[in-house]
């Protein structure tokens, strides 16, 4: 009988599914009828399948050593419904029957014979020995069954040698398949070429071992890829933790570590099972290095706060202070003083940013008090100074209305004018910056003029005056040729407006001197 459990290509799947396949085939080689154990029912023709399933043993004929039959399986349970409402059962297909050509069945039936008993035998060598009894039949159809039976031990050698060549094989499966191999190839029930089958069995048990050498040679690199890969991890962590000082980035580096034990776990996953020793060495530098990152991380933190809550005080001092000047209408040093309270908090340095932002607030709440009050101030103050500007203008106007003046008469008449100017000019206050000095040098050249006048009359009497009125007489004429040039020269409108002022003043002198 054909055995319908053998090994197809399709039980070479994974390594589980071969286990299975083997036992399957050595179950069915087993529990098939040999020769000699059956015979056709009384009243029925005996066929192939007749014999194959509906025979009993004949006990007065010798049989082979077999395997016992395997006990009835147990019954499985029902899965309930709520069972496969969640997963319906997987049920796998049987494997399909190798198929034989006519050519390989007639080889492998050239090695055996049967006689007229209906024994069967096998030809070893020079020697001859039964494989199993199958009365009642032709010869034609025991020698078939028999040498099914060594195709089928065949295919499970050729299976292994495709198996042999999977990347997915490991070395115990390579040795237990051979095993199994060598144990149903030494003394089978089937009819071929047995030398030829155990001479491709011992072929592929060097195949076997050459093969295992190169898995352990490839686990042996991709073990050493692997620590390489996993010790890389563990260097970028250890130069991390020996980079850590005053400048470090602690949000920054602490990314860095997490992103390193996420590649240290998808390692973990993804490659082969490093050798416990290697990954506890290399465990343990890289714990060390988070430890010390840790550490400092933690005493930073610590110094951190110290110095936040330090920095909290110093800027609860400054906002006091700023809270004490901040009505004071002392505009110039109160100014400085908030000046250098604003460089003491630059240099307190920063509590944290929502404490900051909330400090600031209060500080910047007095800060505002005091200049917001000084700016009114002023702009009170440049009312003022514009009216005072228009007073004094008009005064100026009033003054150089004085001139020219000719003789002592008229200088002294003037200087008495001028006088009362004068009072009225020092009664009004101040005027903008800007036009202090425009407006204050008209006022000075009409009292040099009148000036020049008094200091002119009063050389006239002097006995000693004649001596120097000529040599003043020509400073005076180089000094009115100087202005001449620079009055012609000049570009800005104000500036050559005093230039003109003071040329005129020297005329003054000069027609004084004269």
């Amino acid at each position: 009988m054909a055995d319908n459990t053998a090994i197809t290509p399709e039980n070479t799947s994974t390594p589980q599914e071969e286990h299975t396949a083997d036992a399957e085939g050595q179950v069915a080689a087993a529990t098939t009828p040999e020769a000699g154990q059956e015979q056709a029912a009384p009243g029925q023709t005996a066929s192939t399948e007749d014999a194959q399933t509906q025979s009993t043993p004949v006990p007065a004929e010798p049989k082979p050593a077999t395997a016992e039959a395997p006990a009835a399986p147990k019954p499985k349970a029902v899965p309930s419904p709520a069972a496969l409402a969640h997963k319906a059962p997987h049920v796998k297909a049987a494997p399909a029957a190798p198929t034989y050509s006519q050519e390989e069945i007639d080889k492998a039936e050239a090695f055996g014979r049967v006689d007229e008993q209906g024994n069967v035998f096998v030809h070893e060598g020079d020697q001859e020995r039964q494989v199993g009894q199958f009365p009642n039949a032709d010869a034609k159809e025991a020698l078939n069954l028999y040498a099914r039976r060594y195709l089928d031990l065949k295919e499970k050698l050729n299976l292994f040698a495709t198996r042999l060549r999977s990347p997915k094989i490991k070395a115990h499966e390579i040795d237990e398949s051979i095993a199994s191999l060598k144990e149903e190839t030494s003394q089978p029930e089937a009819v071929g070429d047995l030398a030829a089958l155990r001479t491709q069995l011992n072929q592929l048990a060097e195949q076997g071992q050459a093969r295992k050498a190169e898995l352990a040679q490839a686990r042996k690199d991709a073990m050493a890829k692997a620590i390489k890969e996993r010790t890389a991890i563990v260097e970028k962590a250890e130069e991390l933790a020996a980079s850590l000082g005053d400048s470090t980035n602690w949000r920054s580096t602490s990314d860095k570590f997490r992103s390193l034990f996420e590649q240290w776990q998808h390692h973990q996953r993804t490659t082969i099972r490093i050798d416990k020793a290697d990954a506890d060495a290399l465990w343990k530098r890289f714990s060390s290095a988070r430890t010390t990152f840790n550490q400092a991380h933690r005493k930073w933190a610590q110094q951190r706060d110290a110095q936040r809550s330090e920095t909290k005080r110093i800027k609860e001092e400054i906002i006091a202070e700023a809270d004490q000047i901040k009505d004071s209408t002392d505009w110039g040093p109160t100014s400085r003083q908030f000046n250098e309270l604003m460089d003491r908090w630059k240099q307190a340095g920063r509590a944290g940013r929502q404490d900051d932002d909330a400090l600031w607030a209060r500080f910047r709440q007095a800060a505002d008090v005091f200049f917001n009050a000084r700016q009114a101030d002023r702009d009170k103050t440049s009312v003022n100074e514009r009216e005072n500007l228009t007073k004094k203008e008009a005064l100026v106007a009033k003054a150089e209305a004085l001139l020219p003046v000719k003789d002592t008469k008229a200088a002294k008449q003037a200087r008495q004018e001028l006088a009362r100017i004068q009072e009225e000019w020092d009664a009004i206050g101040f005027v903008p910056r800007d036009d202090v000095r425009r407006i204050e040098g008209r006022m000075d050249a009409v009292d040099r003029q009148i000036k020049a006048v008094e200091d002119a009359a009063w050389n006239q009497s002097d006995p000693e005056a004649d001596a120097r009125v000529s040599s003043f007489e020509q400073q005076l004429a180089a000094q009115l040729e100087d202005l001449d040039r620079r009055i012609a020269a000049e570009q800005d409108p104000a500036k050559k407006q005093e230039l003109e002022a003071e040329k005129a003043t020297k005329e003054q002198w000069m027609n004084a001197v004269r």
